[in-house]
């Protein structure tokens, strides 16, 4: 019997599955909003320099008086002449200027409060502003690396519990912080956390989930991160003062904090580890949650032991993280989906820094995202369901790169065409998002997969940190970022298919199975072996369970 017929016996999708996979992907509704919160706390309103105190004029004539004009008409954010002017405004002044020596005044018509505006990160101090959200990205590099390492030894539940307290103290924390240096700093910690959160979701719903419905729980999880897209646009909106919304988002994790104590951990991971005793319980906790208790009362040890017996004779403890480059079936695994991870965010960041010529507000920019990955991920989920994983992320990143690259030829005049394009290449690569995190969930066995989870984000974070500096080739020529945007994501597709088929299949415990697959063994010498341990688990994998 594999794992997969116990979950049948304990209920299949059962209360407990719908209980506990909806409190544990809630809180991607405000992951969402923590990704790209910077957009509306870090926002740079029109700003020109403030006038001196001293000044004897009125603030219309001051301003008239005091400003230079740059090549648009349109008064200098950075500079200020050094001797008021007198009199009507002429062209060509060629008065000396120097930069803002008595601060900024600022627009507050949209937003009423950001740190741009609290600690003046503008003219000489704008790189510090990038500079916040880059610290944010490195902490989600480092919490991919720490967190699914801890997670494979810990277990996923407590690693929750953690990063679920994590999140809310750091992100209060950010919301009171004093100085830049401060706010960074706990940007940075819920950076880590958020990036935990996002792997041990996916990992520890899966795991829960039959076969049949892991590819909707995949989908469900795209869909929940879109809805939060939607969240930031409104709340933003409504709440307009940085610290108010940094407060806002924040807060809520307390409470996902106190409900993760009832989540129960995963009853694979469990045996995975050689706790046989503590899968039981679970199995049988879940039984009765699912009113199955007469089934839970027919599991033993000694049932378990007969059941797992592949899994218990071939798992010796936990896998280190060196075994995704010693074994040679875990190196392939991981240089291959490595590449797809690089790929995809390295591509989406690319895109989403274009998309910024749309020439709308900024709350309707936030929401034009979200509804590009609604049709999308209901497509990826109709081609991953029916086709299978590999040709959805096959498609969804050539589809994406070609998109970019015909882009790159298109003139910047064709203005519909382009941005019809670039939007169709964002849906494509959010889809490939929602794939490749349900298909690297498939791919590594149970004892190492929330660290090849961890190292998949981690090369996704290296994209995203590569993605701007490409961004500067335009120097050289405009379309130079685009061709190199266009050409990863399809080199990768093409790495996408020396990746097995996950499509209906067992999930993998231990990294034996993994060189069972390179060996390339047929299925039935497989299955002849697992009948001589295991006879009931044959006549399950028979069955195709």
């Amino acid at each position: 019997m594999a794992f997969n017929d116990l979950l049948q016996q304990v209920g299949g999708v059962g209360r407990f599955q719908q209980i506990q996979v909806t409190l544990v992907v809630l809180p991607l509704l405000l992951m969402a909003s923590h990704n790209t919160l910077q957009n509306f706390t870090a926002a740079i309103p029109t700003h020109h320099c403030r006038p001196p105190a001293d000044t004897n004029f009125s603030q219309d004539a001051g301003l008239e008086a005091w400003l230079p004009r740059d090549g648009q008409g349109q008064p200098e954010s950075c500079l200020h002449f050094t001797v008021p002017r007198e009199g009507p405004p002429f062209p060509n002044d060629t008065r000396a200027t120097e930069p803002c020596t008595n601060g900024w005044i600022y627009d507050n018509s949209t937003f009423s409060s950001t740190i741009v505006t609290e600690w003046d990160l503008v003219c000489s101090n704008r790189a510090l502003r990038q500079l916040a959200q880059s610290l944010y990205m490195v902490g989600v590099l480092l919490g991919a690396m720490v967190f699914g390492y801890l997670a494979d030894r810990l277990g996923r539940r407590k690693v929750l519990i953690l990063n679920y307290l994590q999140t809310a103290v750091s992100g209060t924390c950010a919301a009171f912080a004093p100085n830049f240096p401060v706010y960074c700093a706990f940007r940075l910690l819920s950076g880590m956390s958020l990036a935990s959160i996002a792997l041990n979701c996916m990992t520890l719903s899966v795991e829960w989930m039959p076969i049949h419905t892991r590819a909707c729980v995949g989908t469900l999880i795209g869909y929940v991160y879109s809805l939060g897209q939607f969240l930031l646009a409104g709340v933003a909106y409504a709440v307009p003062h940085w610290r108010h919304l940094q407060l806002l988002v924040s807060v809520p994790f307390f409470a996902f904090f106190i409900y993760s104590w009832f989540f129960i951990e995963s009853a694979r991971w469990h045996s995975s580890s050689g706790r046989l005793d503590l899968t039981l319980k679970a199995l049988q906790r879940v039984a009765w949650i699912n009113g199955k208790r007469e089934e839970g009362t027919k599991l033993s040890m000694e049932v378990l032991r007969a059941s797992l017996q592949k899994e218990l004779t071939m798992s010796k403890g936990q896998a280190s993280a060196l075994e995704l480059l010693r074994c040679p079936a875990l190196r392939h695994l991981f240089l291959c989906l490595s590449m797809l991870w690089f790929a995809t965010s390295f591509a989406y960041y690319g895109l989403v820094m274009d998309l910024q010529g749309f020439g709308v507000s900024i709350y309707l920019i936030q929401v034009i995202f979200g509804a590009v990955d609604l049709p999308a991920k209901l497509v990826g989920f109709l081609v991953i369901n029916s086709l299978g994983r590999r040709p959805a992320q096959m498609a969804s990143l050539l589809l994406a790169g070609v998109c970019i690259l015909v882009n790159g030829v298109i003139p910047e005049d064709q203005s519909i065409v382009r941005t019809s394009l670039a939007v169709l290449g964002k849906g494509c690569l959010a889809t490939s998002f929602n794939c490749i995190f349900l298909y690297t969930g498939e791919l590594y066995p149970t004892v190492i997969r929330q660290t090849g989870m961890g190292m998949g984000s981690t090369m996704a974070r290296v994209g995203s940190i590569v993605s701007p500096l490409v961004g500067m080739t335009a120097e050289i020529y405009p379309s130079v970022p685009l061709f190199i945007y266009g050409a990863v994501p399809v080199a990768a597709s093409a790495v996408a298919a020396l990746l097995p088929e996950t499509l209906g299949q067992p999930l993998p415990d231990t990294v034996q199975d993994m060189e069972s697959r390179r060996r390339g063994k047929p299925r039935r010498q497989q299955q002849d072996q697992q009948k001589q341990m295991v006879p009931l688990q044959a006549s399950a994998r028979e069955n195709g369970l």
